[in-house]
């Protein structure tokens, strides 16, 4: 009776509700250039429904899975190849899974959810949220609606089985959705069956039946599975995350570490890739995993700099300066940013700015880049009691390469 009353009273407020990134999320909303806003906003309406999730979760899991249907209308006009809106999109949809299979909601009501997501995914044209099938199993919540929802899917699947096995191109979006269904499901030996039933599954595919072999302890024979069934299809990095996850789920720490650990973590920067790597090992030692990370990176280390100088190892971010080419505007900004309170430390990454700078390395130098270099290393010599070998050091400078002379000496 109190559920009852419980669902009767989540239904009318969801039904009085109004969700601010609706109107965001309109069929055609954004044009070709529009990539830029549509991550922005759908940042925003993650912001919002999270917010909502800490009061309500079964409201925040209905804005999800409006959010969710919205997406490929809303972004089907702009020009993805740059891959960032994909990437924006897949990580909306790792963000809303959770609040999805962890409302408190009725069978009928989760079950209402899933038909909305499952007409989407058959609309998904360009595609956008393909991604989601992977999470089936887990939006269904409970063992018994992911069985019936792969005898839903496996009709089709089987009959595509049967189609490409006869030579014919055939492709269904509902596989995906099937297999992750059938390994919530506790199916696992008919999942390997049905992997087994085609010569050559997609790489995609195959990962479920690696996934059955390390829910059953075989960790390294799951691993090699996919690898081996995988071929030369494979994303690398996805594998590595894949094979990651397995190893510290087993407890095998240091062979995740060693083996895949750099690859599934590599941030857009060396900086967030230390930072998680160092979130996911905090036993490491965060001198230890920099030292490590340097060595993982032969003939760059210099792209390490930053890292080093935002950890405090200024020591260590000298040293960086000159072992491989240091791109000039980090050091530049270095040398400002310490100028003050370091200002050997900010001589000193001048200097190797103008060094770079005068071998041709660097994205766009203009004079104004050279000049602020040079104005750097003269004032923080002159407090630092150098300014004599400053001067012998940018004479040696300007002829280092003498194609770059006139620029640099101008």
């Amino acid at each position: 009776m109190r559920l009852a009353i419980h669902y009767t009273l989540q239904m009318a407020q969801k039904s009085t509700f109004t969700w601010t990134f609706r109107a965001r999320f309109r069929r055609n909303a954004y044009g070709w250039k529009g990539s830029r806003l549509a991550i922005s906003r759908i940042n925003q309406a993650l912001t919002e429904i999270r917010a909502v999730a800490r009061k309500d979760p079964a409201l925040a899991a209905d804005g999800a899975v409006s959010l969710l249907t919205a997406l490929s209308p809303a972004l089907s006009d702009i020009d993805s190849s740059s891959g960032a809106l994909g990437n924006a999109v897949n990580a909306a949809i790792e963000a809303l899974v959770p609040i999805i299979a962890q409302a408190p909601v009725t069978g009928a009501e989760r079950q209402k959810w899933l038909t909305k997501l499952h007409q989407a995914l058959q609309e998904d044209n360009i595609p956008y949220i393909e991604y989601l099938g992977e999470y089936w199993g887990e939006l269904c919540a409970d063992p018994k609606l992911a069985s019936t929802w792969a005898d839903e899917f496996l009709p089709i699947v089987r009959h595509v089985i049967a189609d490409r096995a006869k030579g014919v191109f055939a492709f269904y979006k509902g596989t995906q959705p099937c297999l992750s269904a059938l390994f919530h499901a506790k199916r696992h030996d008919e999942l390997l069956e049905l992997l087994n039933s085609e010569s050559r599954p997609f790489y995609g595919d195959v990962k479920w039946g690696a996934k059955v072999m390390i829910e059953r302890g075989r960790i390294d024979e799951g691993i090699a599975y996919w690898r081996g069934q995988g071929g030369k299809y494979i994303h690398e990095t996805e594998f590595a995350k894949f094979a990651e996850e397995a190893l510290l789920a087993a407890g095998r720490r240091a062979e995740a570490f060693d083996q895949y650990a750099l690859l599934a973590n590599r941030g857009n920067s060396n900086l967030s890739t230390f930072r998680a790597l160092h979130k996911k090992y905090p036993e490491i030692e965060p001198n230890k995993l920099l030292f490590h990370l340097i060595g993982e990176s032969p003939g760059s280390s210099g792209k390490w700099f930053a890292t080093a100088k935002t950890l405090g190892q200024l020591d260590v971010a000298e040293q960086l300066i000159w072992q491989s080419p240091c791109d000039p505007h980090t050091l530049i900004r270095a040398a400002r940013d310490f100028a003050a309170k370091e200002p050997l430390f900010a001589m000193k990454c001048a200097r190797g700015a103008l060094h770079w700078i005068s071998t041709g390395y660097g994205y766009e130098i203009t004079g104004i880049d050279v000049r602020s270099a040079w104005q750097l290393a003269i004032s923080t010599s002159e407090s630092t009691g150098q300014a004599t070998e400053t001067d012998v050091f940018i004479d040696q400078v300007i002829g280092l390469a003498p194609w770059m002379k006139p620029f640099v000496g101008r």
